[in-house]
């Protein structure tokens, strides 16, 4: 193999990497967002899992994260608004991107 092919491979396998820990991240998120969700609306114990695991899940409706932010806000009501929403899906981006690193 050539340099340039060993190059070539390693930028596929770079991408490949980002793009599976974005994925985990936001998935990561996503579970957080619903956890905090859950404890808005009074849930507990499994029922609390559960819920994450519904607005992770919400996630595979469409590309961006509009379908989660529906999803919660339908569910929470009067609770929050969609922009808290949105600003608690950037501040639990960063923590799940934090302990995604922590676990490798």
């Amino acid at each position: 193999m050539s340099t340039f092919d060993d190059r070539e491979t390693a930028f596929e396998s770079k991408f490949a990497h980002d793009a599976d820990m974005q994925f985990r991240a936001e998935a990561r998120r996503n579970k957080l967002l619903g956890m905090w969700a859950a404890e808005l609306m009074g849930k507990s114990g499994d029922d609390i899992a559960a819920y994450a695991m519904e607005v992770v899940n919400s996630d595979f409706e469409e590309a961006g994260i509009e379908d989660v932010v529906r999803k919660v806000m339908a569910d929470l009501g009067t609770k929050s608004s969609a922009d808290q929403v949105r600003a608690k899906m950037a501040e639990l981006l960063v923590v799940a991107k934090s302990q995604l690193m922590n676990e490798f």
